[in-house]
């Protein structure tokens, strides 16, 4: 019996939370070792799920580098990286979107559905979602002019459709984005599933943005979790270092959802049900950012 009153106990105290995320959105990035290991896979089909069930509006965007790296490797078609971001000729974006759309988020959307949710896939192109344009890299040089990097098929989020994700929300669906976009000429582009998932927050309005990642969150100097900062000290923590290689992106995606989504969280995918401890605790497990 005492067990069973903890555990009742424990649910009421997620009621305030439940009460501040009923009806609003929160939009998910979904990838790291939560997608690869299965126990992992299950609990975060389970947290969505769950989310939906008492009145949350999940949205899923998730990534897939690592499989879009495997594919490639069995075609024999060569990769290249320049400034982290993979250059995409015609033949590598059709490897992109095959296994982008047709694999990982049919996957993703499958497992949602087994355990109970009602999950739709969807990518940039479905209602034109994601309506992309051409990314430009130049790197600056202090001698000469900027180096231009010809990435290909890389692109950035342009705009948003968001009446496509209201009209899932609305039917009671999951919708489970693919970062795949397309402008206007039809041309398709391999958009970062970090910078997707803060321009759909962003486009939403969203009460939080969940980038899952494989680390506990932004580590300070010392090695210590930092649980919460403002835009300010985001931005000082990537001017003095504090922030380093992968997490820099992830911060400044973060801003630039701010302020039109309420908060943004850089948490551990590695950690069962990371997503409800994040939104249901007082503590939280990650690092969020605050406008």
């Amino acid at each position: 019996m005492k067990r069973y009153q903890k555990q009742a106990r424990g649910i009421i105290e997620t009621l305030p939370y439940i009460s501040e995320f009923y009806k609003k959105t929160v939009v998910i990035k979904y990838g790291g070792n939560a997608m690869i290991d299965e126990d992992l896979k299950k609990a975060f089909a389970l947290n969505v799920i769950l989310l939906k069930y008492i009145g949350v509006n999940p949205v899923v965007v998730h990534g897939g580098g690592p499989q879009i790296g495997k594919m490639l490797e069995a075609l024999n078609i060569p990769t290249q990286f320049r400034q982290g971001y993979r250059v995409t000729d015609a033949a590598t974006m059709d490897v992109v979107e095959m296994v982008l759309v047709g694999k990982v988020n049919k996957q993703i959307v499958n497992l949602l559905n087994m355990h109970g949710g009602r999950a739709v896939g969807l990518s940039g192109k479905d209602g034109m979602l994601i309506k992309a344009e051409r990314k430009e890299l130049a790197i600056e040089k202090d001698d000469t002019a900027p180096e231009i990097i010809d990435l290909g098929k890389v692109g950035e989020v342009a705009e948003v459709n968001v009446d496509v994700i209201r009209t899932m929300e609305q039917s009671g669906f999951i919708p489970v984005i693919a970062p795949v976009g397309v402008d206007d000429q039809g041309n398709t582009y391999n958009i970062n599933a970090d910078s997707v998932a803060g321009a759909v927050a962003a486009a939403l309005g969203a009460k939080r943005l969940h980038l899952l990642t494989d680390v506990p969150g932004l580590l300070d100097k010392d090695g210590e979790l930092i649980t919460s900062m403002d835009r300010n000290e985001a931005f000082a923590v990537i001017e003095d270092g504090t922030a380093k290689g992968g997490m820099i992106p992830k911060i400044k995606c973060c801003l630039e959802a701010l302020p039109a989504v309420e908060k943004a969280h850089i948490i551990d995918g590695r950690v069962e049900n990371c997503v409800l401890l994040e939104m249901f605790t007082r503590s939280g497990i990650g690092t969020e950012i605050t406008p």
